[in-house]
């Protein structure tokens, strides 16, 4: 991968605007930077909730605080803990939808 067009900067999470997100069961806080052809996301999901869509787009995922299931359509189901994460590439053989019971704050790239 290489990372060209995005110029050196700081980000300081505490003050990007956060936007909530409904997913099939509770909600999601995005907090969002666009950094050349890159989406960076800090997202936290609050108990209870459970995405509304599989998702087919690919991301980096790292598990901040908390601890999140992802099942893949395939049938295969993980659990991420703090400290784990996932890569997934953008195609249809990747779609993953993600819950959480007792909610998290994840490191998203995609």
């Amino acid at each position: 991968m290489a990372i060209t067009g995005v110029p050196f900067t700081i980000t300081d999470w505490s003050r990007v605007p956060p936007s909530e997100h409904r997913g099939e069961m509770g909600t999601s806080t995005w907090r969002v930077l666009e950094a050349g052809p890159f989406r960076v996301r800090v997202v936290e999901y609050r108990p209870g909730y459970k995405a509304d869509h599989w998702c087919g787009r690919g991301h980096i995922v790292y598990v901040l605080e908390g601890k999140i299931h992802v099942d893949l359509r395939n049938g295969q189901r993980y659990v991420l803990m703090s400290g784990m994460g996932f890569e997934a590439g953008d195609d249809e053989g990747n779609p993953h939808l993600v819950h959480t019971e007792t909610g998290a704050r994840v490191f998203i790239v995609d």
